[in-house]
């Protein structure tokens, strides 16, 4: 299967000149969610738009391909990004693939371990700092046009054009837009880029209408729901821990162009979304993931109407479990070893 400059080279902004830099990202699975569509009955039907099964495991790589690929094409000699996990994973698949340096700086102690030791199995130069994602974000800018080094977070252009190709897949599946999407918000990247591919297929005509944009931001760390930067953001959900997002405008102009909404969940909230989808839908995806989840379960609740009767909804899981495993043993206790005998394994399996 081809990466997703080559799926839609013509919606893109590459040219013949462009090398093309892939690792085969894209067409992750549109995963019905029968034990969500249950609770909400009347028809309504929703769908897991799993972006951790992309080859690094999270959305970044459809805009990676993209960004590295024209620096490439631009004569690029090295990589930086800030990161809370999943834009460091990708940044440095892609710049390994490409054959160039990647430097990551990111806030000491709040990267997850699956997320860190991608990074640093890829060989990019980590780098720590004593500070915020916010900081960080604004210091590889200083260097990167300081420097000539190519900035690839979520203000490279080339990352918005990659990431919106999720939008045209979708609809290629359902053959037409949902109702209602639900999307994490972090630095607000994601949103911002599925409503373009969401616009730009209403300007093709292949749709007629888009979806409602539902924006769910982690209660500790929600500027965009508050209206104001979060100087020291707080949430378990690690990769949405960011208090003032590089992208606000864009997921300010998709809530607003698609009378969708923005919403704060609790950490808890998210823990129980996260648990659901597990062991409910059998999808295990990182507890940013199920911010959108518990988003949707927030408004179920609250008796909001989140599609019409028999609508489709889709939420996007942003990234794979395995970024956080720590979450998922966190607390777990293993019982005590039985012994090897078939007897034995009847007992501990309740079966005598």
């Amino acid at each position: 299967m081809a990466g997703i400059i080559e799926r839609y080279r013509n919606r893109l902004p590459v040219t013949g000149d462009t090398p093309v830099i892939s690792l085969e990202e894209g067409s992750t699975p549109l995963i019905p969610a029968p034990a969500l569509s249950a609770l909400l009955g009347e028809d309504r039907q929703v769908f897991l738009k799993f972006e951790g099964l992309n080859p690094t495991g999270s959305f970044k790589d459809r805009g990676m391909t993209l960004a590295v690929s024209k620096a490439m094409e631009e004569g690029c000699r090295g990589v930086i990004c800030a990161s809370t996990g999943n834009t460091s994973a990708s940044a440095a698949a892609y710049a390994a693939r490409a054959g160039v340096p990647c430097w990551v700086v990111l806030p000491a102690g709040k990267v997850a371990a699956g997320k860190l030791a991608q990074a640093i199995v890829h060989g990019a130069i980590v780098i720590p700092i004593d500070d915020n994602f916010d900081i960080a974000l604004q210091r590889v800018i200083e260097i990167a046009d300081a420097e000539g080094i190519t900035l690839v977070n979520s203000i490279n252009p080339y990352r918005i054009e990659g990431q919106k190709t999720v939008a045209f897949e979708i609809i290629d599946e359902l053959g037409g837009a949902p109702a209602t999407h639900f999307l994490p918000v972090g630095n607000a990247g994601n949103i911002t880029a599925t409503w373009r591919g969401y616009s730009e297929e209403r300007e093709t005509g292949r749709i007629q209408v888009p979806p409602r944009m539902i924006g769910c931001q982690a209660a500790g760390s929600a500027p965009i729901v508050t209206g104001a930067v979060v100087e020291n953001p707080e949430t378990i959900a690690t990769a949405i821990r960011i208090g003032n997002p590089a992208s606000w405008q864009g997921a300010l102009g998709a809530i607003e162009e698609s009378h969708g909404a923005i919403l704060a969940v609790e950490d808890e909230q998210i823990l129980a979304a996260y648990q659901h989808l597990s062991t409910n839908e059998g999808v295990f995806c990182e507890p940013a993931s199920a911010a959108c989840v518990a988003g949707l379960l927030k408004q179920h609740e609250a008796g909001i109407e989140i599609a019409p009767a028999g609508a489709t909804i889709v939420c996007t899981l942003t990234g794979h479990g395995l970024k956080d495993p720590e979450r998922a043993v966190d607390g777990t206790v293993l019982p005590e070893p039985i012994g090897s005998d078939l007897d034995a394994l009847r007992r501990a399996m309740g079966l005598s």
